[in-house]
């Protein structure tokens, strides 16, 4: 089975290099992103779509075209009290939790969020039950559920930080007979 997994198209916290808000929109650049990902999207081949229900996954999915189910699990990492911030203001508004979250960013939940390993069980998770189906299913999500899902084929959480994929990509992993690998990464247009 392949897990096709686009992430949105640019967003507004994109341009403005903060960690995104839930509701934050694509930006014009964005929308031409994913309409020319819609054009790619004809030579894949999937029987169910998933999708994160914050905003901007949500707005990519109506410029695909496609209908789905909006599932929480693959929603992006909460960034708790750094939601909003770019990173030099969140470590000088929040130092000691900032010092904390670059040492251990793995286990370090951010207050009112979570930590990269807290993110990575819910997404295995629902790797798991969708993995039961095996169907080919297209996931839209955001950067960071694409990159412990990539992580998620080395059954290692700690491979988060090697992954850079960028907006409106298309990224496949395959399962075969138990065995997952990674097919495609970063499949699109780069200058929408």
């Amino acid at each position: 089975m392949d897990i096709i997994m686009v992430r949105h198209g640019e967003s507004e916290d994109n341009i403005a290099k903060i960690l995104s808000r839930e509701s934050t929109s694509l930006t014009e650049k964005g929308i031409r992103q994913i309409l020319n990902t819609k054009e790619l999207l004809k030579s894949y081949d999937f029987e169910k779509v998933y999708y994160s229900p914050l905003r901007r996954t949500d707005e990519t999915r109506h410029y695909l075209g496609l209908e789905g189910i909006a599932d929480t699990r693959i929603a992006e990492i909460n960034f708790g009290i750094f939601t909003g911030y770019k990173y030099d203001e969140y470590s000088k508004k929040f130092p000691d939790e900032s010092n904390l979250w670059s040492k251990e960013p793995y286990t370090y939940r951010i207050p009112k969020g979570e930590s990269i390993n807290m993110a990575y069980e819910r997404v295995k998770r629902f790797l798991e039950d969708v993995v039961k189906e095996d169907k080919n299913i297209l996931l839209i999500t955001h950067e960071g559920i694409i990159r412990i899902i990539c992580s998620w084929v080395f059954d290692e959480p700690e491979y988060f930080f090697r992954f850079k994929l960028d907006n409106g990509s298309i990224n496949v992993i395959s399962i075969v007979d138990g065995y997952k690998f990674i097919k495609e990464l970063n499949i699109g247009v780069r200058n929408s």
